[in-house]
């Protein structure tokens, strides 16, 4: 039998088992997150329905990475267990992104057919947004590449300025526009905009992971923006 057949063979470590699983987990979380862009874009109860299964997917994958860890990090170097730490803190911020997209979903069906195009149009552009978020951070940590983390940084400013937008039709609502499912509408925009807070944390936490600094340390020593802060920091640390 060749090496390579016996290799195949092997039974994979628990290790590389468990961050694989943390990569599955963004990507399903990814896969939630375009769902719900699909699901608002063209009124698909089904497609808005798909998120109740994924959001109990990646409740497994976290009792599931929570439970391997906790047996296995007395056993690796200290390298693998930071990475096993990594890959804990990043389920807990994927199950929420779960959670938050089920409401999500839930709020578009409590208000089906009573969202306006403006509001329609504006929602998918936030979950699109968060869906490339948790594309570039689930890329970002298997590649161990601070630049896609940094590209989810820059994109969580845009999510923002989406929900100020909604928020300020529905709130604020200058022209005194009669608007329907207001409730609801400001509902999904919260939960889409706490969904890519939590992206951003993950994005961070790819920081931390891989240059040993945070984000927020680079934020007290210099008054830039954070993605500029960090390349700066990059910068000085591969010169020296």
């Amino acid at each position: 039998m060749s090496t390579a057949r016996v290799e195949r063979l092997l039974p994979e470590p628990a290790h590389y088992h468990i961050v694989r699983r943390t990569i599955e987990a963004c990507h399903l979380a990814k896969e939630a997150a375009g769902a719900a862009a699909e699901g608002i874009a063209t009124g698909s109860a089904p497609l808005l329905n798909s998120l109740r299964q994924r959001e109990r997917e990646l409740d497994t994958l976290d009792m599931e990475i929570d439970s391997a860890v906790t047996t296995v990090i007395t056993e690796v170097d200290p390298a693998q267990a930071r990475e096993l730490l990594a890959c804990m803190k990043f389920m807990i911020s994927l199950e929420r992104i779960g959670d938050l997209l089920l409401s999500f979903a839930n709020s578009a069906q409590g208000a089906a057919g009573r969202i306006d195009s403006d509001d329609a149009r504006d929602l998918t552009h936030m979950a699109t947004i968060l869906e490339k978020m948790l594309t570039d951070v689930g890329n970002a940590f298997s590649a161990r590449d601070v630049g896609k983390a940094v590209d989810v940084l820059r994109a969580d400013s845009e999510i923002d300025r989406l929900r100020n937008l909604i928020f300020f039709r529905h709130i604020e609502n200058p022209e005194n526009i009669a608007r329907q499912a207001s409730l609801q509408i400001i509902f999904m925009t919260q939960s889409l905009e706490r969904a890519g807070d939590h992206a951003k944390n993950l994005a961070e936490e790819v920081c931390h992971f891989v240059s040993g600094h945070t984000v927020r340390h680079v934020l007290k020593t210099y008054d830039k923006p954070v993605e500029q802060m960090f390349i700066d920091y990059l910068r000085r640390r591969e010169g020296h």
